[in-house]
């Protein structure tokens, strides 16, 4: 048998799942504990195949609309991308037990944006059109009194009405993206209110910032998880421009073309926040089917970040495990 060549794998760390998308799966999961299936889910709960499909076979339900819930006496939780004010009135109106999975960084910018909204701001929200958190921000507020920056290009010709200004951001945006638009902003509209604290995420920042130290050092950079998933699109982005020469999105294993690695001694591997630290290592496993493969943690952060789960959950949750969340800690920290 021939020898396999060696491969060196820097795993980008933290990686995978954060504090939000652990608080989503367990709400999901606690949920189904205490009332029993089907539980209705409106969109993904999180935006990867693998988690929707486990959840699925846990007697998870996934609708886009509320008018889709055949049972209306079942719970339905709203997913981690938040929603329209729209959605839980509509949700009261036909009498649903409503479960909340938010991000609460996610509703910190939808309280951000309520109060300019207060203080007769007229709020540009920087983001991606048409993503669910785009959505839900933008629904926390009157019909006008939104616009959406979707680049440096809009936030030259961006036209708001006159007035105060202020300006919020999807949670999930590349850091330098973000910068440049805010750059333009501020040059064009000086008086322009910023966050108190900056509305991308602690994880999304400090993925990005594992990714930007592990680039320049490896030949290709493998980014696990969802093409619908905006975190991870901005990794993939990410890589590229802090110098890796090859940068793929994958959502697992089987979607790897190994043929495309040879002649490689060394890449990087990460995954975005919704990704589950299990297809991680199935990528891992793909590899060392070809090479003498040799994993190297890189630190960069330590995250210890925990939310709070519904009250109507938490005792439940004393005494339920959660599987794709136990899964996936070995991402956080290396």
């Amino acid at each position: 048998m021939a020898e396999k060549p060696p491969l060196d794998i820097l795993m980008c760390a933290p990686r995978g799942f954060c504090a939000g998308v652990d608080r989503a799966i367990r709400i999901v999961e606690l949920a189904l504990a205490r009332y029993g299936a089907p539980v209705y889910v409106r969109h993904e709960i999180v935006h990867n195949r693998f988690v929707v499909e486990s959840l699925k076979a846990e007697g998870a339900v996934f609708v886009e609309e509320l008018d889709e819930i055949a049972d209306r006496s079942r719970p339905v939780i709203f997913s981690a991308h938040g929603v329209p004010k729209s959605v839980p009135a509509a949700a009261a109106d036909l009498r649903l037990l409503a479960l909340d999975a938010t991000c609460p960084l996610v509703t910190k910018v939808h309280r951000e944006a309520e109060i300019h909204h207060k203080h007769g701001r007229h709020v540009l929200l920087i983001g991606h059109h048409g993503h669910p958190e785009v959505i839900g921000t933008m629904g926390q507020l009157p019909e006008g009194t939104v616009t959406l920056v979707t680049s440096t290009a809009d936030a030259e010709t961006v036209t708001p009405p006159e007035g105060p200004l202020a300006y919020t951001t999807q949670t999930t945006l590349s850091l330098d993206d973000t910068a440049e638009i805010v750059s333009v902003l501020t040059r064009r509209f000086p008086e322009i209110v910023a966050p108190h604290k900056q509305d991308i995420c602690y994880a999304t920042t400090n993925r990005q910032e594992a990714v930007k130290a592990v680039a320049p050092r490896v030949e290709a950079m493998i980014v696990v998880g969802a093409p619908n998933s905006s975190n991870s699109q901005r990794l993939r982005e990410v890589a590229e421009r802090a110098g890796c020469p090859r940068s793929v999105l994958l959502q697992r294993a089987a979607d790897l073309d190994l043929d495309a690695f040879a002649g490689l001694s060394r890449i990087a591997v990460t995954a975005g926040a919704s990704a589950p630290e299990v297809l991680v290592e199935e990528v891992i496993e793909a590899f060392a089917t070809r090479w003498d493969v040799r994993v190297r943690p890189v630190p960069t952060a330590e995250e210890t970040v925990a939310f709070n789960l519904p009250r109507e959950l938490r005792e439940v949750a004393a005494t339920s495990q959660s599987k794709l969340v136990r899964q996936s800690r070995t991402g956080g920290a290396g």
